[in-house]
C-alpha cells in the first residue's frame, strides 16, 4: 500500500461480526509466504481484532467492518461513484475486507496446493485475531486436514478455552504470540487478559497441541530483558517446548495507518539494532531452546 496516496475512509453499512458458521470476514489471502509456519504457506488474514496493538502491521484487520478506502491520486473526480466501490471507473476506491463461503475459500486456497505441498509447507490463519471466528477456522482447517494440507494459526491467545482448543486441535502448529508480561499493562495497552492467555498457552500444552512460543519484540513495550525473562520463566517446565521464534520490530505496516486515517502511535520509534535483537536471542538460547527469527 502506497505511502504517498491520499485517501478518505468510509465503512460499509454491512454487519460488523459474521454470524453464520459457513461464512468469513477476510481481508486478504497471502500466497507464497516464507513466514507464519514451515515451508511456502498460503496465509488467509482474518477481519476483526479485539486488541490494540500499537505496532501491528495490519492495522486495517483491527475493525470487523468491511472499509472502504478512496485513492485520491486514482480519482478522476468524475462524482460518478458516490462512494460505491462497485461504480467507481478509476479504481480509485478500494475494498478492505469481504464475505467468503467456506466452500469458495477452500477453492482458493488450493490454487496454491502444488507449491505448499512440494515445499513442506502449508496453509496458516493470520489476522487480525482468528480466535473471533473460531466455529468457521475450525471447519476450514477440520476439512484441510482432511486433505492431507500442513495447518497453522497466529494467535495472541486471549479467548476461551472451549473454542481454542476446537480450532487448536485442527493445527499441526500453534504460532503462540506472548507480548506484555505485566497484567495490567497489557490490559490497558493492548486489551489483553494476560492471565487468560497464560492458562489457555498451559491446557493447550496439557491437551498435546504443538505450540511455538513467539516473542515480538518491540522497543519500550517488550523489547526488554526484564519481558522475556518474564516469558522465559513461564515456559520453564514445558519440556517438549524446543523451539522460540523471535519477531523484531519493523515498520513495514505503518503506510497503511495513514490508508484508514488512523495515528501511527510507534512513528519515532526506532528498529532494534542487530546488537539488541542479538543479545535476546543469545539470553533466549541460554535457556536451552533454538531461536528462529521471523517464523
Amino acid at each position: 500500500m502506497s505511502s504517498n496516496s491520499h485517501v478518505q475512509l468510509n465503512c460499509s453499512p454491512e454487519i460488523t461480526q459474521v454470524s453464520h458458521n459457513n461464512i468469513a470476514r477476510i481481508f486478504n489471502i497471502q500466497r507464497y509466504s516464507l513466514n507464519d509456519g514451515s515451508g511456502i504457506r498460503t496465509v488467509v488474514f482474518f477481519k476483526g481484532c479485539p486488541h490494540r496493538c500499537p505496532w501491528c502491521a495490519n492495522p486495517e484487520s483491527i475493525s470487523r467492518k468491511i472499509q472502504i478506502v478512496r485513492r485520491k491520486s486514482k480519482c478522476i473526480k468524475c462524482h460518478v461513484c458516490a462512494n460505491d466501490y462497485d461504480e467507481c471507473p478509476s479504481g480509485a476506491l478500494e475494498k478492505i475486507g469481504y464475505d467468503i463461503h467456506l466452500d469458495e475459500l477452500i477453492k482458493q486456497i488450493l490454487k496454491d496446493e502444488i507449491f505448499f505441498r512440494s515445499s513442506g509447507g502449508g496453509v496458516t490463519l493470520s489476522g487480525g485475531e482468528v480466535l473471533l471466528q473460531a466455529k468457521f477456522a475450525t471447519q476450514l482447517l477440520r476439512k484441510l486436514k482432511q486433505l492431507d494440507v500442513n495447518t497453522a494459526i497466529e494467535t495472541a491467545g486471549d479467548g476461551r478455552f472451549a473454542d481454542f482448543l476446537a480450532l487448536a486441535s485442527q493445527c499441526d502448529e500453534v504460532l503462540f504470540d506472548f507480548k506484555i508480561m505485566e497484567p495490567l499493562k497489557a490490559q490497558q495497552i493492548l486489551n489483553i487478559h494476560l492471565t487468560r492467555v497464560l492458562d489457555n498457552f498451559r491446557q493447550l500444552y496439557f491437551h498435546n497441541i504443538n505450540l511455538i512460543p513467539r516473542l515480538p519484540l518491540i522497543p519500550g513495550y517488550t523489547l526488554s530483558e526484564e519481558n522475556v525473562l518474564k516469558v522465559l520463566s513461564f515456559l520453564t517446565g514445558f519440556e517438549r517446548i524446543k523451539e522460540v521464534h523471535i519477531l523484531p520490530f519493523h515498520k513495514f505496516g505503518e503506510p497503511k495507518y495513514e490508508l484508514i486515517h488512523q495515528p501511527y502511535q510507534l512513528k519515532e520509534i526506532k528498529v532494534p539494532t542487530a546488537e539488541q535483537i542479538n543479545n535476546i536471542k543469545q539470553l533466549i538460547e541460554s535457556y536451552g531452546y533454538q531461536v528462529v527469527k521471523g517464523g
